[in-house]
């Protein structure tokens, strides 16, 4: 048997560290520790969770459906809540649900036997009736005031 020359490794492990500087991992003959030195054998975290930008996009997509939704629902709520008089329009006919001393005017068909008044102007934003005084043809000056606004409708008996 032959003696291998001093500084080699008798079973052929490669290159030995110079005496005084430590070994580096992954270069033969240094051994490898079970775990990278800053784990130090404590749990593993889960790995972080996507940036959210999805989520906050379907957040955002939600609450913009929901202020849609809200403001559909006030605008038909708003034009239900709307009387006849506020709805109706020159050439329109009316018919009284009502008393003459609290009348209740409905929109009717002029061609019908309801019809009783036919709408010959109207005023929005008044409660002054004096404005009918200077209408051609009115006999019935009708005004609601509170609700959405204040209307004054010029009527003539049909």
């Amino acid at each position: 048997m032959t003696t291998p020359p001093q500084g080699q490794n008798p079973y052929g492990q490669g290159v030995q560290p110079h005496p005084g500087q430590p070994g580096q991992p992954g270069q033969p003959g240094v051994p490898q520790q079970p775990y990278p030195p800053y784990n130090q054998g404590a749990p593993v975290p889960p790995p972080a969770a996507p940036s959210g930008g999805r989520r906050v996009s379907k957040v955002v997509l939600r609450i913009g459906a929901v202020i849609v939704i809200g403001i559909i629902i006030a605008v038909v709520k708003w034009q239900l809540g709307k009387s006849d008089a506020e709805t109706t329009a020159v050439g329109d006919c009316l018919h009284n649900k009502g008393t003459q001393s609290q009348p209740d005017l409905k929109n009717a068909d002029c061609s019908s036997s309801d019809a009783e008044f036919e709408v010959i102007e109207k005023f929005d934003n008044t409660s002054s009736v004096s404005k009918c005084e200077t209408v051609k043809g009115t006999e019935v000056s009708y005004y609601q005031t509170g609700g959405s606004h204040d209307v004054v409708l010029c009527l003539k008996t049909k």
